[in-house]
């Protein structure tokens, strides 16, 4: 069995997906390129596909991973191209490495999100992004199936700057002011998003966006605590495909065609 890592985005419309319509239509790209899929065992057998800390509806992506089980050997690469023509457009498939290292989920322990702000001014969000760093504690509530539950906002936020904002009439909807936010966000129990984050601005600094923020996470990955940074998650995977004997014969079967 030979096991492949995905990275995929959403992008445009399209992020307003749910997880559940990425998954029908993954499922469905898989049967028009013919992976030949491992399946899982009982009476209603489905394809061995793993997900990973799937970003919220109506947030964008750049760095969204999962992993499927094959088979038969493929090139990751060809394997990629493939599924991303049997995709949507938005929903690409845009890296794929072979697994050859455990415990991807692991490496997800932090996101680096970039929060559009359309109709904020910049040194309004600069003020309330100073208030919400120089917090000790911020706390905000959200509606859980359970109930509504409190929790701090602050802890896990690793970096908040506001940043250059967009000048091209294209970026933006109208001539009104906007603030960009990047924020760098411990994945904690329980997860803080970046409509957590919002919530806390709003509560020490009375930021209210006119409208919804428009949300990217623009990667996904392994914490580095000295420097803040996020590091990608497949590259154990290619250091591994590089000082990793071959076997005999694993050259053909890897280009052999999908």
């Amino acid at each position: 069995m030979q096991r492949i890592r995905l990275r995929y985005t959403k992008r445009g419309r399209l992020r307003f997906t749910s997880h559940r319509d990425f998954q029908r239509a993954f499922e469905r790209a898989l049967r028009r390129a013919e992976v030949p899929m491992a399946y899982s065992a009982g009476f209603t057998p489905h394809p061995k596909v793993s997900y990973a800390n799937a970003a919220p509806t109506g947030t964008g992506s750049e760095a969204e991973f999962l992993e499927i089980a094959l088979t038969e050997s493929r090139d990751p690469e060809r394997l990629r191209a493939l599924l991303d023509a049997s995709m949507p457009t938005g929903l690409d498939i845009v890296d794929a490495v072979e697994a050859r290292t455990p415990g991807l989920a692991d490496r997800l322990t932090a996101s680096v999100w970039e929060l559009r702000l359309d109709g904020v001014d910049p040194e309004d969000a600069r003020r309330a992004v100073d208030a919400f760093r120089a917090a000790g504690t911020v706390e905000v509530q959200r509606r859980t199936k359970s109930g509504m539950r409190t929790f701090d906002a602050r802890s896990a936020v690793v970096a908040l700057e506001c940043g250059e904002t967009h000048t091209s009439s294209a970026d933006r909807p109208s001539d009104r002011p906007c603030a960009i936010l990047r924020l760098v966000v411990r994945h904690v129990t329980p997860a803080v998003r970046p409509d957590d984050v919002l919530s806390g601005l709003r509560a020490v600094a009375d930021l209210a966006p006119p409208v919804p923020a428009a949300v990217t996470r623009l990667a996904q990955g392994l914490l580095d605590e000295e420097t803040g940074t996020v590091t990608d998650p497949l590259a154990p995977d290619r250091e591994a495909a590089v000082t990793e004997p071959q076997p005999a014969g694993a050259t053909a079967a890897a280009t052999a065609p999908v």
